[in-house]
């Protein structure tokens, strides 16, 4: 059986060796380049649009974020000032989805903070709408005092966790 298969082996090279290409005496030349280049396409520069980081560039870091009064959720001359920039970019980019996110201070019970995160988040979702944006591309959430943006048990740190946030999710 071992003679046989060593057999079977040998013959086989013996085939595939005679079966070999022998290499050109001349070989084809050297491939040139194209004498004509490909279109250039233009890459983007900046953030993509719809991205958070686009939202934040044409708004303003400061226009993305409305801040309340202790124990408030009503918008103020200031907040629909922020809110108008917000509602030009989102008409300007109808396929642009947003969050609209609620956020209280430390003080108060964890359930008041977040029904008043809501409230807060709805007052400027609402104010949008009336601006003409379809509510059915803003999304609200409130995370009462559970996410602050400022760490502190003064009037300075309240100040800046007293918000609503619009954070873009996509388009």
């Amino acid at each position: 059986m071992k003679i046989r298969t060593t057999a079977a082996l040998l013959v086989g090279t013996a085939a595939l060796a005679a079966c070999s290409k022998k290499a050109p005496e001349q070989l084809p030349p050297a491939p040139q380049p194209e004498a004509t280049q490909s279109p250039v396409t233009p890459t983007q520069t900046g953030p993509i649009v719809g991205s958070q980081a686009h939202f934040t560039d044409a708004v303003g870091a400061m226009n993305t974020i409305v801040y309340f009064d202790t124990d408030k959720y009503d918008i103020d001359s200031e907040d629909s000032a922020k809110l108008q920039t917000q509602a030009r970019y989102f008409s300007q980019y109808p396929n642009v989805n947003f969050t609209v996110e609620g956020h209280a201070d430390e003080r108060g019970t964890r359930e008041y903070n977040l029904a008043l995160g809501e409230r807060r988040a709805n007052a400027a979702k609402n104010y949008l709408v009336s601006l003409g944006i379809p509510s059915s591309r803003i999304r609200v959430v409130s995370y009462g005092k559970e996410r602050p943006m400022a760490l502190g048990s003064d009037e300075q740190a309240w100040a800046q966790n007293r918000r609503a946030a619009t954070v873009v999710i996509g388009n």
